[in-house]
């Protein structure tokens, strides 16, 4: 319990350097009794986006060998982590998960969050696994203490590319779970807690994006870029989440209805993204018109920001490269699945990244004493932010400038292929239509 507020402060930070995060949908309560449902995809790092949202300390609910894991046993236990025994990993200590209960059922009354992932298992399947009574129960049993209902909150975890470093992650928190005409049945009803399981996996549901199969991923995606690049839609992230569901339920139900038209249209999206992808675009980059008074000021604050930060950010990569490029070795020799790749990343290059810090503040000592090391210790943090914003600043702005000259170049070519998706976006919008009637 000592570390639970240095573990979520820490969490977060570490999910911001490692990610570029955003969160949307509804706020977690900062007060009383909460318990955080949310799916599994990423192993450590799911918690750390719990936190991220919940902006409170929380208590996890932990499987009982990362307690003795020699490389993270003494964080999980120093962030108040409670044990939960599983059948695949000691069937003989079953029995103690009754002590789990009592103990989260404890923590639940005494006001705490306590977070929990209802699958049971960190995976990489392109949907929610089906979800174990263990969230039903442990809120059931505590309402029996807690004189009520008490907020179960969902949050749906995504990622663009989720083994990638400074990819985009969202969390999406959901409506809570109404489940107040429950709350009086008890932890050991045979109605009541497959029910509460089934509202908390359609709360799930409805923030997360469940796929048939990963092959679907490219397609769904590229359509809702085409829909919101060329229709008025919420730039909020959690409608995009919204959108993207939409979609992949469309699909299904057109694919399960055998729909000609769909095959057609889900043809012409595949088709164009690829063109798009030959050309370096993406939609919104294509419905974009630059002009040149535009451009020429783009240039001008373009060559001004890199003038300044150029040098800071060459000096950040030439420090940080050691870390950097052991960290990927040390992950492609590990030969990971998709849903640790992530936390391996995080974990090792963290402490390869602390170390080597450790080591260049030890230099610097060495050539300048402790007025050398105490500048080490503060130029050192700010070059590595430095470095990491200058690095996806010039991403974009290779980006916008390929894309004027490819405006400049090929203008016809272009205005056609933006005619084209302008069709398409409304094709999608009629069929997306026709499905939700």
């Amino acid at each position: 319990m000592w570390l639970l507020p240095v573990f979520s402060s820490v969490a977060r930070n570490a999910l911001r350097v490692f990610y570029r995060f955003s969160s949307a949908g509804g706020r977690v309560p900062r007060e009383g009794p909460v318990l955080l449902v949310a799916n599994h995809p990423n192993s450590l790092l799911d918690p750390g986006m719990v936190v991220a949202v919940a902006r409170r300390p929380v208590r996890f609910m932990a499987k009982a060998p990362l307690f003795t894991d020699p490389l993270v046993g003494w964080l999980v236990r120093g962030a108040g982590a409670v044990p939960v025994y599983r059948k695949q990993d000691d069937p003989a200590a079953m029995g103690q998960n009754d002590d789990t209960f009592l103990a989260v059922w404890d923590a639940l009354a005494g006001g705490d969050a306590v977070g929990i992932f209802p699958e049971g298992i960190s995976h990489d399947a392109p949907a929610l696994a089906p979800l174990k009574t263990g969230a039903a129960r442990i809120a059931l049993g505590a309402a029996l203490r807690t004189g009520g209902a008490f907020p179960v909150v969902p949050v749906g975890l995504s990622f663009r590319h989720k083994g990638t470093f400074r990819s985009e992650a969202l969390a999406v928190v959901g409506e809570p779970v109404a489940w107040d005409d429950l709350a009086h049945a008890g932890p050991e009803d045979r109605e009541a807690v497959p029910e509460l399981t089934r509202r908390i996996e359609a709360a799930l549901r409805a923030v997360t994006l469940n796929l048939e199969r990963w092959e679907d991923a490219p397609l769904v995606e590229m359509a809702e870029a085409v829909y919101a690049a060329e229709l008025p839609v919420s730039p909020n992230p959690a409608d995009r989440v919204a959108r993207l569901r939409q979609a992949t339920e469309g699909l299904a139900r057109l694919r399960a209805e055998e729909r000609a038209e769909w095959n057609a249209v889900a043809r012409e999206v595949a088709a164009h993204g690829r063109l798009l992808k030959v050309l370096g675009l993406r939609p919104r980059e294509l419905k974009a018109a630059p002009r040149t008074l535009g451009a020429a000021v783009w240039t001008a604050r373009n060559l001004l920001f890199f003038a300044l930060a150029a040098p800071v950010a060459s000096l950040g990569v030439a420090l940080y490269w050691v870390p950097y490029r052991l960290t990927g070795v040390l992950e492609a020799k590990g030969k990971h699945s998709p849903d640790v790749r992530a936390t391996f990343k995080l974990l090792v290059g963290g402490a390869l990244s602390i170390a080597w810090t450790l080591v260049l503040i030890g230099a610097a000592a060495a050539l300048g004493g402790w007025i050398g090391a105490l500048s080490a210790a503060v130029a050192l943090p700010l070059i590595g932010v430095t470095t990491l914003h200058v690095v996806e600043h010039w991403r974009r702005a290779v980006a916008d400038a390929r894309y004027f000259l490819l405006r400049t170049r090929r203008r016809e070519t272009l205005d056609a292929l933006r005619q084209r998706q302008r069709a398409l976006a409304e094709r999608l919008h009629a069929l997306w239509k026709e499905v939700r009637v």
